[in-house]
């Protein structure tokens, strides 16, 4: 195929737009999917991405399409996930493409998220092509949202591609637009292969399987490739194009889009924004954008069942060959025993890990509350990483503490900015500006620690803003805080499970908090059971499950008082010794109430 006849695009837009429906509607019109083969959602293969309406995965497809001037077009869409958590595979897509749909919810308008996809498609230089999406719907402000993108983009209203992709309505609109207005992909002349990975999956018959689109050069099976980012070398045994299902072809050539075979092991190896090239006669400089995946939310997973500790180690081995960016390493609990401690790139990333866990592989799982990755500089000069409570050093040896930052773009309606304010504030976040979208809708830019995030906040903004605000945000910096790790104690012994890093100047809060719905869980001893919060030695809340109490003195009736005051002294003795030497036992209810913080009635906040 031509290059003049290729169109690489993206559709860029924010959850629930109508992407994966307008992805449908296109494969339809251009005979890509069979009618018997149709069915809603047809890129999403994951029940999960089908249960929530989200796109988890990145997927790519090859349309082939005839214009309405006769000649043929290949139109490969490399569709991207919607979620802030995979930004980086989505700049990573979008580095495939030459063009990018803008996809607007005519009922929603502009959203925060949609504004994160649209700067990262113009970072890459695509053009971008404005739809209006749900046009048919009664609550429709199809004047307002072309209004808000004409504003945005500095379009025309007739560039703005009004459409329905559930009704079907101006798809072939959109397909022309495509065509006249995505440029083809550039040419080169006798330069070596570089092909940018912006995806890959994991094949248990043939190892990982990369997809490429080749920016410059050709790839034919029998070649050897190098991977830039890491050096290895494999050798390409099948090369071929993305329909439905895979199909070979002899070669794959600049500007085409399609996917390698190579006897490649592991997933790693194929990391998204990697170069290939060939090994014989390498490229100078790999592609731009390259980075490696970066954990930003950690979090112990254990088995609720000892028993099922190898259990959970095998089912983390084999999704980690279909997720690289999923980070573990073995960890021990005094209170849960064997787990896990893991790396997530988000919350979503983290909920989608455990859910996936516990259907495909059979799992119950309890996971502990998320924390974030401290810099913690020690007064012997040294720089310690920690992302687990229990290695935060003492106190004492401990010089600062710095936490990571992230700027956050939330767009919500005028009448929400109060509550919005409100809600920043109480998480340590610092203003920087505020943009008008329109008359009704304001872009609130912030600076938040991460640590603030990663909780309750997302379900705190939209009850706050009944569910109009959106959100989305980016890594910026780490910074000094005045941060202190909170021990629960039972009978003075600390539940490492509960500990916990935290801003000094919440520490009082959380931990009365804690204390008070441990003493409501736990169950009641033969002893009392004293429930404490302490940050290092200082003890700054106390709660106590009182004693089981038997009446000894049911069986004394008249008499003197002496007898029954030497029975109860000798309770009273009983107790005490058995509390010097009786464990507490916190059930797996009192884990599960405590640190799962977002099931509504107990929420910590």
């Amino acid at each position: 195929m031509a290059l003049q006849h290729i169109r690489n695009f993206s559709i860029i837009a924010h959850i629930d737009h109508g992407k994966s429906t307008l992805a449908d509607r296109l494969l339809e019109l251009t005979g890509t999917v069979s009618p018997h083969e149709m069915r809603a959602q047809v890129l999403d293969d994951m029940d999960l991405e089908r249960e929530r309406g989200i796109t988890i995965k990145a997927h790519a497809i090859r349309m082939e399409y005839t214009a309405p001037d006769g000649l043929d077009y290949v139109l490969n869409l490399i569709d991207t996930p919607g979620h802030v958590d995979f930004s980086y595979e989505v700049s990573r897509s979008m580095a495939a493409c030459e063009g990018a749909l803008l996809i607007i919810d005519a009922a929603q308008g502009v959203e925060a998220q949609t504004l994160s996809n649209l700067y990262l498609a113009m970072e890459n230089d695509l053009e971008i092509l404005p739809v209006i999406n749900k046009i048919d719907l009664p609550n429709a402000q199809v004047d307002v949202v072309t209004q808000q993108l004409v504003d945005l983009l500095g379009v025309s209203e007739e560039e703005v591609l009004l459409i329905s992709a559930k009704e079907g309505l101006g798809i072939d609109k959109v397909l022309d637009a495509v065509i006249d207005r995505v440029p083809p992909p550039p040419t080169s002349d006798d330069v070596p292969l570089r092909a940018l990975i912006f995806d890959s999956i994991y094949d248990q018959y043939r190892g990982a399987v990369p997809y490429v689109r080749v920016v410059e050069g050709e790839i034919r099976p029998g070649m050897t490739i190098q991977m830039c980012a890491n050096k290895k070398q494999f050798e390409v045994s099948e090369v071929g194009v993305l329909r439905l299902n895979k199909a070979t072809v002899p070669v794959l050539t600049e500007g085409e889009v399609g996917y390698l075979i190579g006897n490649i092991r592991n997933v790693a190896d194929t990391s998204a924004g990697d170069t290939i090239t060939d090994a014989s006669r390498p490229c100078e400089a790999p592609l731009p954008g390259y980075r490696e995946a970066k954990s930003m939310v950690f979090s112990g997973l254990y088995p609720t069942a000892s028993d099922d500790y190898e259990d959970l180690k095998d089912a983390l081995e084999k999704y980690q060959l279909n997720d690289a960016a999923l980070l573990y390493e073995p960890e021990t609990s005094i209170a849960l025993g064997f787990g896990f401690r893991c790396g997530f790139l988000g919350l979503l990333h983290m909920e989608i890990v455990q859910e996936r866990l516990e259907r495909e592989y059979g799992l119950s799982i309890l996971a502990t509350l998320p924390s974030v990755e401290y810099r913690v500089h020690t007064t012997g000069g040294k720089t310690v990483n920690v992302d687990n409570p229990a290695d935060m050093p003492d106190q004492g040896l401990i010089e600062k503490i710095e936490e990571p930052y992230i700027t956050a773009q939330i767009v919500v309606p005028t009448e929400y900015i109060g509550n919005i304010m409100k809600l920043t504030k109480e998480r340590r976040g610092v203003y920087k500006n505020m943009e008008y979208l329109d008359a009704t809708r304001v872009d609130l830019h912030y600076e938040l620690p991460l640590a603030e995030i990663v909780f309750d906040f997302y379900d705190r903004l939209k009850s706050t803003s009944r569910g109009y605000a959106s959100f989305d945000y980016e890594f910026l910096e780490y910074r000094a805080a005045s941060m202190v790790k909170l021990d629960v104690l039972l009978n003075g012994d600390a539940v490492d499970a509960l500990s916990m890093i935290i801003h000094r100047d919440k520490a009082y809060e959380w931990g009365r908090e804690l204390c008070t719905r441990l003493r409501k869980i736990i169950p009641r001893q033969m002893f009392e059971v004293a429930i404490q919060a302490a940050l290092g030695a200082k003890i700054i809340a106390r709660e106590t499950v009182r004693a089981l109490r038997k009446n000894v003195t049911a069986k004394c009736y008249g008499g003197d008082i002496s007898r029954k005051r030497k029975l109860l002294e000798k309770q009273k003795a009983g107790k005490r010794r058995m509390k010097q030497v009786g464990n507490v036992e916190v059930p797996q209810e009192a884990f599960l109430a405590v640190l799962d913080i977002r099931s509504g009635e107990g929420a910590v906040v």
